[in-house]
Protein backbone atom coordinates (compact mmCIF):
# COMPACT_ATOMS: atom_id res chain seq x y z
CA UNK A 1 0.00 0.00 0.00
CA UNK A 2 1.26 3.63 -1.04
CA UNK A 3 1.04 4.82 2.53
CA UNK A 4 2.57 8.11 1.42
CA UNK A 5 -0.40 8.95 -1.12
CA UNK A 6 -2.25 8.67 2.00
CA UNK A 7 -0.73 10.66 4.00
CA UNK A 8 -0.29 13.11 1.00
CA UNK A 9 -4.30 13.00 0.34
CA UNK A 10 -5.34 13.79 4.08
CA UNK A 11 -2.78 16.63 4.44
CA UNK A 12 -4.10 18.23 0.97
CA UNK A 13 -7.72 17.42 2.48
CA UNK A 14 -6.61 19.34 5.54
CA UNK A 15 -5.04 22.24 4.26
CA UNK A 16 -8.28 22.86 1.54
CA UNK A 17 -11.20 20.25 1.82
CA UNK A 18 -12.79 21.45 -1.58
CA UNK A 19 -9.18 20.30 -3.25
CA UNK A 20 -10.23 16.72 -2.82
CA UNK A 21 -13.57 17.63 -4.71
CA UNK A 22 -13.74 16.82 -8.35
CA UNK A 23 -16.13 18.37 -10.65
CA UNK A 24 -19.37 19.34 -9.29
CA UNK A 25 -19.52 16.00 -7.01
CA UNK A 26 -18.14 16.46 -3.53
CA UNK A 27 -18.26 12.82 -2.79
CA UNK A 28 -14.90 10.56 -2.53
CA UNK A 29 -14.00 9.97 -5.76
CA UNK A 30 -13.15 5.84 -5.56
CA UNK A 31 -11.48 3.09 -7.98
CA UNK A 32 -12.62 -0.67 -7.07
CA UNK A 33 -12.94 -2.42 -9.96
CA UNK A 34 -16.14 -4.58 -10.55
CA UNK A 35 -14.65 -7.63 -9.31
CA UNK A 36 -14.35 -6.25 -6.17
CA UNK A 37 -17.28 -4.46 -5.80
CA UNK A 38 -18.71 -8.31 -6.25
CA UNK A 39 -18.06 -8.65 -2.36
CA UNK A 40 -20.83 -7.35 -0.29
CA UNK A 41 -18.33 -6.33 2.28
CA UNK A 42 -16.47 -4.10 0.05
CA UNK A 43 -19.59 -2.90 -2.09
CA UNK A 44 -20.62 -1.61 1.42
CA UNK A 45 -17.80 0.08 2.51
CA UNK A 46 -17.42 1.87 -1.01
CA UNK A 47 -21.00 3.34 -0.54
CA UNK A 48 -19.51 4.54 2.85
CA UNK A 49 -16.51 5.92 1.42
CA UNK A 50 -18.24 7.86 -1.46
CA UNK A 51 -20.19 9.42 1.22
CA UNK A 52 -17.71 11.04 2.68
CA UNK A 53 -16.96 14.73 2.05
CA UNK A 54 -14.01 15.92 3.21
CA UNK A 55 -15.59 18.50 5.49
CA UNK A 56 -13.78 17.79 8.50
CA UNK A 57 -16.44 18.31 10.68
CA UNK A 58 -15.67 14.89 12.47
CA UNK A 59 -11.89 15.99 13.40
CA UNK A 60 -13.39 18.64 16.42
CA UNK A 61 -15.07 15.66 18.05
CA UNK A 62 -12.41 12.59 17.54
CA UNK A 63 -10.89 11.75 20.86
CA UNK A 64 -7.58 10.81 19.10
CA UNK A 65 -7.24 13.84 16.98
CA UNK A 66 -7.76 15.73 19.78
CA UNK A 67 -5.42 14.22 22.34
CA UNK A 68 -2.81 14.02 19.03
CA UNK A 69 -3.27 16.30 16.34
CA UNK A 70 -1.99 13.93 13.56
CA UNK A 71 -5.07 13.99 10.34
CA UNK A 72 -4.08 10.09 10.58
CA UNK A 73 -5.34 9.78 13.51
CA UNK A 74 -8.82 11.44 12.98
CA UNK A 75 -11.70 9.87 11.16
CA UNK A 76 -11.04 11.39 7.95
CA UNK A 77 -7.84 10.24 7.82
CA UNK A 78 -8.55 6.78 8.57
CA UNK A 79 -11.12 6.79 5.87
CA UNK A 80 -8.16 7.95 3.41
CA UNK A 81 -6.05 4.98 4.57
CA UNK A 82 -9.13 2.18 4.86
CA UNK A 83 -9.79 3.13 1.30
CA UNK A 84 -6.36 2.95 -0.23
CA UNK A 85 -5.98 -0.35 1.77
CA UNK A 86 -9.16 -1.89 0.49
CA UNK A 87 -9.20 -0.22 -3.32
CA UNK A 88 -5.51 -1.99 -3.59
CA UNK A 89 -6.79 -5.35 -2.03
CA UNK A 90 -3.13 -5.60 -0.40
CA UNK A 91 -2.02 -6.93 3.20
CA UNK A 92 -2.17 -3.63 5.99
CA UNK A 93 0.81 -2.35 6.44
CA UNK A 94 2.14 -1.54 9.64
CA UNK A 95 1.42 2.31 9.68
CA UNK A 96 -2.24 1.70 8.72
CA UNK A 97 -2.68 -0.30 11.78
CA UNK A 98 -1.22 1.74 14.27
CA UNK A 99 -3.83 4.72 13.46
CA UNK A 100 -6.67 1.96 12.83
CA UNK A 101 -5.99 0.43 16.48
CA UNK A 102 -5.86 4.06 17.97
CA UNK A 103 -9.57 4.09 16.97
CA UNK A 104 -11.73 4.05 19.61
CA UNK A 105 -14.64 2.94 17.66
CA UNK A 106 -16.43 5.87 20.10
CA UNK A 107 -18.70 6.83 17.05
CA UNK A 108 -18.51 10.64 18.33
CA UNK A 109 -17.52 11.47 14.19
CA UNK A 110 -21.28 9.44 13.15
CA UNK A 111 -23.08 11.89 15.26
CA UNK A 112 -21.15 14.99 13.80
CA UNK A 113 -21.27 13.73 10.10
CA UNK A 114 -23.47 16.00 8.37
CA UNK A 115 -22.98 13.65 5.56
CA UNK A 116 -24.38 10.08 7.27
CA UNK A 117 -21.25 8.80 6.89
CA UNK A 118 -21.82 5.32 8.56
CA UNK A 119 -17.95 4.82 10.03
CA UNK A 120 -18.64 2.14 11.97
CA UNK A 121 -19.15 -0.31 9.52
CA UNK A 122 -16.56 1.19 7.64
CA UNK A 123 -13.72 0.61 10.34
CA UNK A 124 -15.20 -2.90 11.25
CA UNK A 125 -14.62 -3.88 8.32
CA UNK A 126 -10.88 -2.05 8.19
CA UNK A 127 -10.38 -4.38 11.44
CA UNK A 128 -11.65 -7.53 10.07
CA UNK A 129 -9.06 -7.02 6.82
CA UNK A 130 -6.19 -6.02 9.36
CA UNK A 131 -6.57 -9.19 11.41
CA UNK A 132 -6.75 -11.65 8.14
CA UNK A 133 -3.59 -10.21 6.45
CA UNK A 134 -1.80 -8.91 9.01
CA UNK A 135 0.86 -10.12 11.14
CA UNK A 136 1.21 -8.54 14.65
CA UNK A 137 4.61 -9.05 16.56
CA UNK A 138 3.85 -12.35 18.96
CA UNK A 139 3.01 -10.99 22.55
CA UNK A 140 0.44 -8.36 21.15
CA UNK A 141 -1.32 -11.75 19.22
CA UNK A 142 -0.90 -13.87 22.32
CA UNK A 143 -2.31 -10.21 24.22
CA UNK A 144 -5.04 -10.25 21.83
CA UNK A 145 -5.83 -14.18 21.86
CA UNK A 146 -5.93 -14.01 25.89
CA UNK A 147 -8.65 -11.05 25.64
CA UNK A 148 -10.47 -13.15 23.29
CA UNK A 149 -10.71 -15.89 24.94
CA UNK A 150 -10.94 -15.28 28.50
CA UNK A 151 -13.18 -12.11 28.54
CA UNK A 152 -16.08 -13.81 26.58
CA UNK A 153 -16.36 -16.86 29.17
CA UNK A 154 -17.60 -15.68 32.90
CA UNK A 155 -16.08 -19.00 34.18
CA UNK A 156 -12.27 -17.63 33.00
CA UNK A 157 -13.21 -14.04 33.43
CA UNK A 158 -14.06 -15.11 36.95
CA UNK A 159 -10.69 -16.72 37.59
CA UNK A 160 -8.41 -13.92 35.69
CA UNK A 161 -10.04 -11.52 38.15
CA UNK A 162 -9.36 -13.34 41.36
CA UNK A 163 -5.92 -13.37 39.77
CA UNK A 164 -5.51 -9.98 38.97
CA UNK A 165 -7.02 -8.77 42.73
CA UNK A 166 -3.84 -10.53 43.77
CA UNK A 167 -1.46 -9.55 41.43
CA UNK A 168 -2.30 -5.86 41.72
CA UNK A 169 -0.07 -4.52 43.71
CA UNK A 170 2.68 -5.58 41.40
CA UNK A 171 0.99 -2.98 38.41
CA UNK A 172 3.94 -0.37 39.10
CA UNK A 173 6.48 -3.01 38.83
CA UNK A 174 4.77 -4.35 34.78
CA UNK A 175 5.38 -0.25 34.32
CA UNK A 176 9.07 0.06 35.31
CA UNK A 177 9.66 -3.42 32.78
CA UNK A 178 7.73 -1.89 30.05
CA UNK A 179 4.69 -4.32 30.20
CA UNK A 180 2.46 -1.79 29.76
CA UNK A 181 -0.64 -3.97 28.77
CA UNK A 182 -0.32 -5.82 31.14
CA UNK A 183 -0.27 -3.10 34.33
CA UNK A 184 -3.37 -1.72 32.49
CA UNK A 185 -5.21 -4.77 33.28
CA UNK A 186 -4.24 -5.14 36.69
CA UNK A 187 -5.16 -1.48 37.44
CA UNK A 188 -8.64 -2.27 35.86
CA UNK A 189 -8.87 -5.00 38.44
CA UNK A 190 -11.72 -4.24 40.63
CA UNK A 191 -10.44 -4.07 44.26
CA UNK A 192 -12.97 -6.76 45.58
CA UNK A 193 -13.70 -10.55 44.81
CA UNK A 194 -15.82 -11.17 41.65
CA UNK A 195 -19.34 -12.28 42.38
CA UNK A 196 -19.79 -15.51 43.07
CA UNK A 197 -21.50 -17.78 39.99
CA UNK A 198 -24.97 -17.75 39.72
CA UNK A 199 -26.77 -19.57 36.49
CA UNK A 200 -29.72 -17.89 35.23
CA UNK A 201 -29.83 -18.75 31.78
CA UNK A 202 -33.24 -20.39 31.29
CA UNK A 203 -35.03 -18.53 34.27
CA UNK A 204 -37.89 -16.64 33.91
CA UNK A 205 -39.06 -13.67 36.55
CA UNK A 206 -42.71 -13.23 36.83
CA UNK A 207 -44.39 -9.93 36.95
CA UNK A 208 -45.65 -8.06 39.95
CA UNK A 209 -49.42 -8.05 39.41
CA UNK A 210 -50.60 -8.11 35.98
CA UNK A 211 -48.51 -8.89 33.22
CA UNK A 212 -48.20 -5.80 30.99
CA UNK A 213 -45.17 -7.42 28.94
CA UNK A 214 -42.38 -9.94 28.22
CA UNK A 215 -38.74 -8.88 27.46
CA UNK A 216 -35.20 -10.99 27.49
CA UNK A 217 -32.65 -9.80 29.52
CA UNK A 218 -28.77 -10.14 28.04
CA UNK A 219 -27.33 -11.38 31.20
CA UNK A 220 -23.48 -11.23 28.89
CA UNK A 221 -20.50 -12.21 29.88
CA UNK A 222 -18.43 -9.37 31.85
CA UNK A 223 -22.21 -8.41 33.87
CA UNK A 224 -22.36 -11.68 35.80
CA UNK A 225 -18.61 -11.47 37.19
CA UNK A 226 -18.31 -7.44 37.97
CA UNK A 227 -21.34 -5.87 37.97
CA UNK A 228 -24.40 -8.81 39.07
CA UNK A 229 -26.31 -5.87 41.02
CA UNK A 230 -27.32 -4.17 37.70
CA UNK A 231 -29.31 -7.26 36.28
CA UNK A 232 -30.98 -7.82 39.57
CA UNK A 233 -31.48 -3.97 39.51
CA UNK A 234 -33.52 -4.60 36.03
CA UNK A 235 -34.88 -7.38 36.84
CA UNK A 236 -36.31 -6.01 40.28
CA UNK A 237 -37.51 -2.98 38.35
CA UNK A 238 -39.15 -4.43 34.90
CA UNK A 239 -41.45 -6.75 37.82
CA UNK A 240 -42.04 -4.17 39.88
CA UNK A 241 -44.07 -2.40 37.14
CA UNK A 242 -45.72 -5.62 35.45
CA UNK A 243 -42.91 -6.64 32.88
CA UNK A 244 -41.82 -10.73 32.95
CA UNK A 245 -38.26 -10.63 32.41
CA UNK A 246 -36.36 -14.00 30.96
CA UNK A 247 -32.95 -15.26 30.66
CA UNK A 248 -32.76 -16.68 27.57
CA UNK A 249 -31.59 -20.57 27.96
CA UNK A 250 -28.68 -20.47 25.88
CA UNK A 251 -27.75 -17.07 25.23
CA UNK A 252 -23.89 -15.94 26.11
CA UNK A 253 -21.23 -13.35 24.74
CA UNK A 254 -22.51 -10.84 22.14
CA UNK A 255 -19.96 -10.76 20.13
CA UNK A 256 -18.74 -7.44 20.45
CA UNK A 257 -15.44 -7.48 22.07
CA UNK A 258 -14.13 -9.77 19.25
CA UNK A 259 -15.61 -7.93 16.75
CA UNK A 260 -14.09 -4.99 17.42
CA UNK A 261 -10.63 -6.86 17.79
CA UNK A 262 -11.74 -7.77 14.04
CA UNK A 263 -11.84 -11.23 15.16
CA UNK A 264 -14.78 -11.76 12.25
CA UNK A 265 -15.58 -15.49 12.42
CA UNK A 266 -15.45 -15.34 16.17
CA UNK A 267 -18.22 -12.72 16.46
CA UNK A 268 -20.18 -14.01 14.36
CA UNK A 269 -20.54 -17.58 16.03
CA UNK A 270 -21.35 -15.95 19.15
CA UNK A 271 -24.14 -13.27 17.41
CA UNK A 272 -25.59 -16.32 15.75
CA UNK A 273 -25.69 -18.39 18.94
CA UNK A 274 -27.11 -15.16 20.54
CA UNK A 275 -30.07 -14.87 17.62
CA UNK A 276 -31.31 -18.75 17.92
CA UNK A 277 -31.96 -18.69 21.73
CA UNK A 278 -33.61 -15.23 21.24
CA UNK A 279 -35.59 -17.08 18.00
CA UNK A 280 -36.40 -19.74 20.26
CA UNK A 281 -38.36 -17.26 22.98
CA UNK A 282 -39.81 -15.11 20.52
CA UNK A 283 -41.34 -17.73 18.57
CA UNK A 284 -41.93 -19.54 22.09
CA UNK A 285 -43.77 -17.57 24.67
CA UNK A 286 -42.89 -14.20 22.99
CA UNK A 287 -41.05 -11.12 23.12
CA UNK A 288 -42.02 -7.18 23.20
CA UNK A 289 -37.91 -6.67 23.67
CA UNK A 290 -34.61 -8.01 23.97
CA UNK A 291 -32.85 -5.65 26.60
CA UNK A 292 -29.59 -5.10 27.24
CA UNK A 293 -27.61 -3.26 30.17
CA UNK A 294 -24.16 -3.14 28.39
CA UNK A 295 -24.68 -0.24 26.14
CA UNK A 296 -21.38 -1.92 23.86
CA UNK A 297 -23.12 -4.60 23.72
CA UNK A 298 -26.49 -3.26 22.69
CA UNK A 299 -25.12 -0.93 19.72
CA UNK A 300 -23.32 -4.50 18.31
CA UNK A 301 -27.12 -7.15 19.22
CA UNK A 302 -28.80 -3.82 17.44
CA UNK A 303 -26.49 -4.37 14.30
CA UNK A 304 -26.62 -8.16 14.14
CA UNK A 305 -29.10 -7.58 11.27
CA UNK A 306 -26.52 -5.85 9.36
CA UNK A 307 -23.34 -8.22 10.48
CA UNK A 308 -25.42 -11.41 9.60
CA UNK A 309 -26.89 -9.77 6.35
CA UNK A 310 -25.14 -12.17 3.94
CA UNK A 311 -25.99 -15.46 5.81
CA UNK A 312 -29.17 -16.70 3.78
CA UNK A 313 -29.77 -18.75 7.47
CA UNK A 314 -29.53 -16.26 9.53
CA UNK A 315 -30.41 -12.88 7.63
CA UNK A 316 -34.14 -12.30 8.83
CA UNK A 317 -33.98 -14.02 12.07
CA UNK A 318 -30.99 -11.71 12.99
CA UNK A 319 -32.81 -8.57 11.42
CA UNK A 320 -35.64 -9.71 13.92
CA UNK A 321 -33.81 -9.69 17.13
CA UNK A 322 -32.12 -6.19 16.47
CA UNK A 323 -35.71 -4.56 15.77
CA UNK A 324 -36.14 -5.50 19.01
CA UNK A 325 -33.24 -4.71 20.87
CA UNK A 326 -33.23 -1.87 23.18
CA UNK A 327 -31.27 -0.06 25.98
CA UNK A 328 -32.84 -1.06 29.38
CA UNK A 329 -33.60 2.97 29.41
CA UNK A 330 -35.10 2.92 26.35
CA UNK A 331 -37.68 0.61 27.13
CA UNK A 332 -38.33 2.13 30.59
CA UNK A 333 -38.81 5.35 29.28
CA UNK A 334 -41.89 3.74 27.12
CA UNK A 335 -43.41 2.47 30.63
CA UNK A 336 -45.47 4.50 33.05
CA UNK A 337 -42.83 3.89 35.93
CA UNK A 338 -44.91 4.55 39.85
CA UNK A 339 -44.01 8.03 41.54
CA UNK A 340 -40.81 7.82 42.81
CA UNK A 341 -38.70 10.51 45.14
CA UNK A 342 -34.71 9.68 45.42
CA UNK A 343 -34.49 8.66 48.76
CA UNK A 344 -32.35 11.04 49.28
CA UNK A 345 -31.36 14.30 47.75
CA UNK A 346 -28.55 13.35 45.60
CA UNK A 347 -26.47 15.32 42.76
CA UNK A 348 -25.60 13.07 39.36
CA UNK A 349 -23.15 13.72 37.09
CA UNK A 350 -24.75 11.95 34.06
CA UNK A 351 -21.69 9.69 31.78
CA UNK A 352 -23.04 9.30 28.41
CA UNK A 353 -21.40 5.77 27.29
CA UNK A 354 -20.34 6.57 23.75
CA UNK A 355 -21.96 3.37 22.57
CA UNK A 356 -25.17 4.71 24.13
CA UNK A 357 -24.98 8.55 22.55
CA UNK A 358 -23.06 7.47 19.31
CA UNK A 359 -23.86 4.33 18.68
CA UNK A 360 -27.51 4.20 19.47
CA UNK A 361 -28.74 7.86 19.63
CA UNK A 362 -29.79 7.92 23.26
CA UNK A 363 -29.68 10.61 24.46
CA UNK A 364 -32.25 12.07 26.66
CA UNK A 365 -34.37 8.97 28.15
CA UNK A 366 -31.55 8.02 30.69
CA UNK A 367 -31.50 11.99 31.99
CA UNK A 368 -35.39 12.18 32.29
CA UNK A 369 -35.68 8.80 33.85
CA UNK A 370 -33.42 9.84 36.39
CA UNK A 371 -34.76 13.24 36.86
CA UNK A 372 -38.23 11.92 36.98
CA UNK A 373 -37.00 10.08 40.29
CA UNK A 374 -36.03 12.90 42.01
CA UNK A 375 -32.24 13.17 41.27
CA UNK A 376 -30.34 16.36 40.48
CA UNK A 377 -29.12 15.04 37.20
CA UNK A 378 -25.82 16.96 35.50
CA UNK A 379 -24.32 16.50 31.60
CA UNK A 380 -20.55 16.40 31.94
CA UNK A 381 -18.68 18.89 30.80
CA UNK A 382 -17.14 17.46 26.88
CA UNK A 383 -19.77 14.30 26.97
CA UNK A 384 -19.45 14.11 23.34
CA UNK A 385 -15.17 13.08 24.20
CA UNK A 386 -14.67 9.10 25.17
CA UNK A 387 -14.03 8.26 28.62
CA UNK A 388 -11.24 5.77 26.99
CA UNK A 389 -12.40 2.38 27.84
CA UNK A 390 -13.65 1.86 24.65
CA UNK A 391 -14.02 -2.44 25.00
CA UNK A 392 -10.39 -3.90 25.37
CA UNK A 393 -8.82 -0.26 24.33
CA UNK A 394 -7.82 0.43 28.03
CA UNK A 395 -5.74 -2.54 27.97
CA UNK A 396 -4.55 -2.16 24.35
CA UNK A 397 -3.66 1.67 23.88
CA UNK A 398 -3.20 2.11 28.18
CA UNK A 399 -1.49 5.86 27.07
CA UNK A 400 -4.10 6.86 25.65
CA UNK A 401 -7.05 5.88 27.65
CA UNK A 402 -4.77 7.14 30.62
CA UNK A 403 -5.28 10.53 29.15
CA UNK A 404 -9.12 10.22 28.46
CA UNK A 405 -9.27 8.94 31.78
CA UNK A 406 -8.05 11.64 33.51
CA UNK A 407 -9.56 14.14 31.19
CA UNK A 408 -12.73 13.32 31.78
CA UNK A 409 -12.14 12.57 35.57
CA UNK A 410 -11.78 16.39 35.24
CA UNK A 411 -14.40 17.78 33.86
CA UNK A 412 -16.69 14.92 35.78
CA UNK A 413 -15.05 16.55 39.29
CA UNK A 414 -16.20 20.35 38.05
CA UNK A 415 -19.62 18.92 39.03
CA UNK A 416 -18.94 18.37 42.25
CA UNK A 417 -21.55 15.31 42.29
CA UNK A 418 -22.37 13.21 45.19
CA UNK A 419 -22.50 10.30 42.82
CA UNK A 420 -21.87 9.12 38.97
CA UNK A 421 -24.57 7.66 36.77
CA UNK A 422 -23.85 5.04 33.35
CA UNK A 423 -24.81 2.80 31.33
CA UNK A 424 -22.21 0.58 30.07
CA UNK A 425 -20.24 -1.87 32.55
CA UNK A 426 -16.86 -0.29 30.68
CA UNK A 427 -17.29 3.21 31.41
CA UNK A 428 -17.74 2.47 35.29
CA UNK A 429 -14.64 0.49 35.50
CA UNK A 430 -12.30 2.80 33.81
CA UNK A 431 -13.49 5.69 35.77
CA UNK A 432 -13.96 3.55 39.34
CA UNK A 433 -10.05 3.18 38.72
CA UNK A 434 -9.55 6.91 38.69
CA UNK A 435 -11.66 8.55 40.56
CA UNK A 436 -13.37 8.48 44.38
CA UNK A 437 -16.87 9.74 43.59
CA UNK A 438 -18.87 6.78 43.79
CA UNK A 439 -20.41 5.51 40.20
CA UNK A 440 -23.57 2.81 39.40
CA UNK A 441 -25.26 2.14 36.64
CA UNK A 442 -28.33 4.00 35.47
CA UNK A 443 -30.48 1.32 36.22
CA UNK A 444 -29.35 0.85 40.13
CA UNK A 445 -30.66 3.93 40.45
CA UNK A 446 -34.29 3.93 39.49
CA UNK A 447 -34.20 0.50 41.03
CA UNK A 448 -33.47 2.17 44.29
CA UNK A 449 -35.89 5.46 43.76
CA UNK A 450 -38.99 3.07 43.09
CA UNK A 451 -38.40 0.20 46.45
CA UNK A 452 -35.06 -1.52 45.62
CA UNK A 453 -32.23 -1.10 48.06
CA UNK A 454 -29.99 1.63 48.22
CA UNK A 455 -26.53 0.50 45.50
CA UNK A 456 -23.57 -0.67 47.18
CA UNK A 457 -21.17 2.24 46.19
CA UNK A 458 -23.93 4.52 47.48
CA UNK A 459 -24.17 2.86 50.84
CA UNK A 460 -21.59 4.99 52.73
CA UNK A 461 -23.50 8.00 51.17
CA UNK A 462 -26.92 6.73 52.58
CA UNK A 463 -25.77 5.67 56.27
CA UNK A 464 -24.48 9.59 56.65
CA UNK A 465 -27.52 10.67 55.56
CA UNK A 466 -29.35 8.09 58.29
Amino acid sequence: MDFSRAQRSVKRCAADPGSQRLGNDADMQTSFTITQLLDPQVASSEKILRACVHCGFCTATCPTYVLLGDELDSPRGRIYLIKEMLEQDKPATREVVKHIDRCLSCLACMTTCPSGVHYMHLVDHARERIEKTYKRPMTDRMLRGLLARVLVNPGLFRIAAVAGLIARPLAPVLDLLGLHRMAAMLRLTPRRKPAPPVDRTGKVYPAEGRRRGRVALLSGCINPVLAPSTNEAAIRLLNRHGIEVVIAAGEACCGSLVHHMGREDEALSQARNNVDAWTREIEGAGLDAILVTVSGCGTTIKDYGFMLRSDPAYATKAARVSARARDVTEYLATLKLRDAAAPMPLTIAYHAACSLQHGQKVLRQPKDLLSKAGFVVKDVPEGHLCCGSAGTYNILQPALAEQLRVRKVANIELLKPDAIAAGNIGCIMQLAAGIAIPIVHTVELLDWATGGPVPEPLAALAGKAN
